[in-house]
């Protein structure tokens, strides 16, 4: 049987950053990575569907530097992003997050961006094996985990990292084994994860914005399910949304009232229908929307398309005392109410793979905490604010924002001018953070798992 110091599964950003940091530090390292086909890549890799955008911040978080990620990755450099309303809008121009990186942020392309952190992994020394997934894992701290892959080949590893993205294939069969029964349903796909579909579309040149962001929050039903235009390569833009996963249309109160729905519909539509009646609002009194923005059917996954799982939960901590650790989506640590989890991904993976390499993975749930645990908080804490929001309380919340913005950013003293309104806005948030201090976010403690 083949023995290694780590093993991940999964080879996508937490898992080749993992990987590559173990290797770094000369662990033995193998990265398993089961393979699915895109049409923009020559040969099976990871499943790397995302909108793929990366604000100036994440990039301090991924503790990367402003110039290292490859300009043949990026698609555009950013200068903000416009989030509307039913009847409100609200245009930021910087995050007011201390950063090193000069610009809004960018965007990029998802699958050259994984094929670069591959890249950087195997010349570390890590060896990443792709088309060949985890069939079992047999937990072992002590003598070792077992690996047996689909093709009944084993391996042996000192510590394990799972990587697995947020449908968490493998990991919630492990972690399973080390939990109270029906602990793990915290973690099932229909209540951890959202869906999200995007389609590549060429827009026209004179609507066409190169540099910003959109979202559209209260125009469909769903906790955080919201539509996006993001800026790609030419005049292409990703148009998308994330929605929960099984939404029954019967249980919202007022479908009406929202923009994307219509009197007719029995069942939450299609995303491939609700972008269709995204761009009919917003460019159909002047274009035949098939026409002129039509699919880019070389890009994403099939045909121009792709619909992909996004984490919608609460981080958990890992069973470092059984070697194990989970990080990126796997631990949930990407968040559906912000469109994009590779900053943090690629972070914890870095984590858990030097902690590996040197002997000390039980350093790592204080480790993640500490390094992106305000990130973690931000997210939980608005996610939560915004859980019963209905097509007006987005209006309402952005007339307040903007009274508490000035020149394109946030300042204290504008929330205390902005009446009773914005003071409460800011009040839910701060006490929704102050409940979640000290780690209180984490959904699955250390402590609950067998020893």
């Amino acid at each position: 049987m083949e023995r290694v110091d780590v093993a991940v599964v999964g080879g996508g950003p937490a898992g080749t950053s993992a990987g590559r940091a173990a290797a770094e530090e000369d662990a033995d390292t193998v990265i398993i990575e089961k393979g699915v086909p895109r049409a923009d890549r020559d040969g099976p890799g990871p499943d790397s569907t995302d909108a793929a955008g990366m604000l100036d911040y994440w990039v301090d978080l991924m503790d990367m530097r402003p110039d290292e990620v490859p300009e043949s990755v990026k698609c555009r450099e950013l200068n903000g992003t416009t989030f509307y309303g039913p009847n409100e809008t609200v245009t930021l121009r910087s995050t007011r997050m201390t950063s090193s990186y000069p610009n809004f942020g960018f965007t990029f392309n998802r699958a050259r961006f994984d094929d670069w952190l591959r890249e950087r992994a195997e010349t570390a020394g890590a060896d990443y094996r792709v088309g060949n997934g985890v069939q079992s894992i047999d937990v072992d701290a002590k003598s070792g985990h077992t690996l047996t892959l689909r093709d009944g080949a084993t391996l042996k590893a000192e510590y394990l990292i799972l990587a697995d993205g947020p449908q968490r294939t493998v990991t919630n069969r492990v972690l399973d084994s080390l939990l109270p029964d029906g602990t793990i349903e915290k973690l099932a796909s229909p209540r951890a994860n959202h869906i999200a579909y995007q389609e590549y579309r060429e827009f026209p040149d004179e609507v066409f914005e190169e540099d910003m962001l959109k979202f559209w929050w209260g125009a469909m039903p769903g906790h955080t399910a919201y539509p996006w235009v993001f800026p790609n390569d030419g005049t292409v833009a990703r148009v998308g949304l994330t929605m929960p996963i099984g939404l029954d249309l019967s249980t919202i109160e007022d479908p009406t009232s929202y923009a994307l729905l219509q009197s007719t519909d029995e069942t939450v539509p299609a995303g491939s229908e609700y972008i269709r009646r995204l761009l009919e609002r917003e460019y159909g009194d002047e274009y035949d929307i098939e026409e002129a923005f039509p699919l880019v059917e070389d890009r994403g996954k099939r045909g121009g398309t792709e619909t992909y799982p996004i984490s919608s939960t609460r981080p958990i901590d890992s069973p470092t005392e059984a070697n194990i650790a989970v990080v990126g989506g796997a631990m949930g640590a990407t968040s559906a109410f912000h469109e994009g989890g590779d900053h943090v991904a690629v972070r914890t993976g870095k984590i858990a793979g030097r902690l590996a390499a040197l002997g000390a993975l039980r350093a790592y749930n204080s480790e993640w905490k500490h390094t992106i645990g305000d990130e973690i908080l931000r997210n939980v804490a608005l996610a939560d604010v915004v859980r019963d929001y209905e097509p007006a309380d987005w209006d309402r919340t952005f007339r307040n924002v903007n009274k508490m913005m000035r020149n394109g950013g946030y300042h204290t003293f504008d929330a205390l001018t902005s009446g009773i309104s914005g003071l409460g806005l800011l009040g839910r948030y701060e006490w929704t953070k102050f409940g979640y201090r000290s780690g209180r976010y984490v959904q699955i403690q250390a402590d609950q798992y067998k020893q």
